[in-house]
């Protein structure tokens, strides 16, 4: 059963409703508009005909959890919304209702529908990646030469600047992101082939007619349909993995300096949020425990996306249907992931005194000259990125 307590808690409103029904059945509804209006154009149906089925399609109620019910029983979501497409045109034109989904089939609704929430999913990442990577640099420059003690196998090693730690973990962000950017171009594909995947039905202008609907969504458009060929989909997984390991990777090094024992670095006191039912005097790092549960539960479902990737010939049983529940779930993770960490990063409480203290308690010198000159590297790296970004 869905659960908004369980679900907001481990991601943000803005990425729920990217994966939500209404999103989904409207992103369903927008590739049967525009494929009536790319056949209209190459003259297989009649204008008046894509006008009728474009106009029910942005202006049709659906019931969620009535589809929702049907879907499960058909097993695709398309089968009961073409049929209440296909039901509101015939009531205005009863030839036109014949045209609804012509020479589509469910899996091109499907697949289409999540490359358009994948898309709206992406850009909110890459906004917030930029913002925590802003957040990340500032902290860099301002402790660049801020001495603390670097760790190794968890036990005190050489002096380094936190700001050079900061630094690393925006370094880490942008790789992250740069790769995100690369798998996104990649994956945004229409998908369109018809039954089984050769566009028959459609007086050879399948082709054609696939490109428009492309343009119109904004999408790219492969060669040949993509139905049994998901590739880009585990490269795409894989990137959203690694982005929230990174966020994570960030998380548990401020929760391990948070420590009351090390006392070195901490989230910012943020009213109602990091206490304790049963002990008042805890500060606990609840934004590193939101990053670090998503960090562990995102290879796992990265992994499930590479179980897919053998389909059976044309159209799979099962790979392609066990996607778009987990990919909805590697983008709230990472997004969920991100917005806890966002205000960590850019009010992160420092104690320049108790690393120093640390460091001398050591007696491993404070030489941090070749750290900060890596600072300064990584930053000039990180304003190239941008700049080409």
């Amino acid at each position: 059963m869905s659960s908004l307590i369980r679900d907001r808690a481990a991601t943000s409103a803005e990425m729920l409703a990217i994966f939500g029904d209404a999103t989904l059945i409207r992103a369903a509804l927008d590739f049967e508009a525009m494929l009536a209006h790319a056949q209209a154009e190459e003259d297989l149906i009649s204008a008046d005909q894509a006008e009728i089925i474009t106009r029910v399609c942005r202006g049709l109620t659906v019931d969620a959890a009535a589809l929702a019910e049907e879907a499960a029983h058909a097993g695709t979501l398309a089968i009961p919304l073409v049929r209440r497409v296909r039901e509101a045109v015939a009531k205005e034109n009863p030839e036109a209702a014949a045209k609804v989904h012509l020479g589509a089939t469910s899996q091109d609704v499907a697949d289409t529908a999540l490359m358009l929430q994948v898309k709206a999913g992406l850009a909110l990442l890459d906004r917030d990646l930029g913002r925590i990577a802003a957040a990340l640099a500032e902290l860099a420059e301002t402790h660049a030469k801020t001495p603390m003690l670097g760790r190794t196998l968890l036990q005190g090693a050489l002096p380094i600047t936190f700001g050079l730690k900061a630094a690393n973990w925006l370094m880490g962000i942008d790789v992250a992101r740069d790769r995100l950017r690369c798998e996104g171009d990649t994956v945004l594909l229409l998908q369109f082939g018809g039954a089984a995947g050769t566009l028959s039905g459609l007086d050879g202008k399948g082709s054609a007619i696939g490109e428009r609907v492309a343009t119109a969504l904004g999408l790219g458009c492969s060669p040949t349909p993509w139905h049994a060929r998901r590739e880009h989909i585990a490269w795409l997984a894989a990137a959203l993995a690694i982005v929230t390991g990174s966020i994570g990777k960030i998380a548990r090094d401020i929760s391990l300096l948070s420590q009351p024992e090390i006392s070195e670095a901490f989230e910012p006191r943020i009213a109602g949020r990091g206490g304790s039912s049963a002990m008042p005097h805890k500060h606990n790092p609840t934004g590193c425990q939101v990053a670090l549960s998503a960090a562990l539960r995102a290879p796992g479902l990265a992994t499930t996306i590479f179980s897919a990737l053998p389909q059976e010939h044309e159209r799979g049983l099962g790979g392609w249907q066990a996607e778009a529940p987990v990919m909805a779930e590697l983008f709230t993770l990472a997004h969920g992931a991100l917005q806890a960490m966002l205000p960590v990063a850019e009010a992160l409480e420092v104690d320049t005194a108790r690393m120093r203290a640390n460091l001398d308690a050591a007696r491993v010198g404070v030489d941090v000259g070749e750290s900060v000159a890596l600072v300064q590297r990584a930053l000039e790296c990180h304003r190239r990125e941008k700049s080409c970004g």
